[in-house]
């Protein structure tokens, strides 16, 4: 059970008050409290993109990899809403960039079906961060991206980012498919043609 101030920490973080978070710490609240789904006062800011609040937090030593009841943190959110300045706000936080979400993925995965186009570079070029992590489904960021994708510019540019930085074209999914043979059947013509010239 939270005490008054844990829960003072909580709706602050929530509601993206910095200095109300700040305060809730200084009166002794505890940086890891948890809300009815188990998220921590940082998970709640990364959800809410409140980046003043998480910057309060992380220098107070808040965990960027806490997971809530559906195995999210407020790292591996950032690869969902595609915030780079939350991303580069928890890096002083040392994330694992190998944490897994509910799907057995690392954050550069829902990104790429997400057509976070400035996140994936970001998050490639910043961290260590695995491009070929395969996830439960048996996809990686690039089959991901073409498989869940809509094939325009966005998600171009994401294949294009991915082969650049070193992503396989040539992993298969569970059905033995590779990304371009996802390309082909779904006619992405110019992702195809990407991943034909990356082979």
């Amino acid at each position: 059970m939270n005490s008054a101030v844990d829960t003072r920490l909580l709706e602050a973080a929530r509601g993206g008050d910095a200095e109300g978070v700040a305060a809730a710490l200084r009166e002794g609240a505890e940086i890891e409290a948890r809300d009815e789904r188990l998220r921590t006062p940082l998970l709640l800011a990364s959800l809410g993109d409140h980046v003043e609040a998480a910057r309060v937090l992380v220098a107070a030593g808040a965990d960027p990899d806490a997971q809530d009841d559906r195995a999210d943190s407020a790292w591996l959110v950032t690869g969902v809403t595609g915030s780079v300045a939350m991303m580069r706000a928890l890096l002083p936080a040392r994330p694992d960039t190998a944490l897994r979400n509910r799907f057995g993925g690392v954050s550069v995965i829902p990104a790429s079906e997400r057509g976070h186009v400035a996140y994936v570079r970001a998050v490639l070029n910043e961290t260590d961060i695995d491009v070929d992590h395969v996830n439960d489904l048996g996809w990686t960021a690039l089959l991901e991206a073409v498989i869940l994708g809509d094939g325009g510019r966005d998600h171009r540019q994401i294949v294009e980012t991915l082969l650049a930085a070193g992503a396989t074209p040539t992993i298969r999914d569970k059905d033995g498919l590779t990304a371009l043979d996802h390309a082909e059947r779904r006619g992405f013509e110019e992702i195809a043609a990407l991943l034909r010239n990356a082979r």
